[in-house]
């Protein structure tokens, strides 16, 4: 993957992804947003039933987002020291 097609920038330190740095991964967040409000108004609207659709929707949701960024962040996931690495 070339840089010019990343989505999210990495983090500084640590692993993972840091903040969106193109529209997609600010779509991506706001699409992961909207199914977690929806989650929440399932089980605002019946608690128990409610409860399982939400998580049957959050937690895919969440698998996908992480995937997502995991394959569109600048330089690939790895630890970071905080350096000009």
């Amino acid at each position: 993957m070339t840089d010019d097609k990343a989505w999210f920038e990495p983090k500084r330190r640590g692993y993972g992804a840091g903040r969106p740095i193109a529209w997609q991964g600010w779509a991506s967040i706001a699409a992961w947003a909207l199914v977690l409000l929806l989650g929440g108004l399932l089980v605002m609207w019946d608690r128990e039933i409610g409860a399982i659709a939400a998580l049957a929707l959050v937690v895919p949701a969440t698998a996908v987002l992480v995937y997502i960024a995991a394959i569109k962040t600048r330089g690939g996931w790895r630890w970071r020291w905080g350096g000009d690495d």
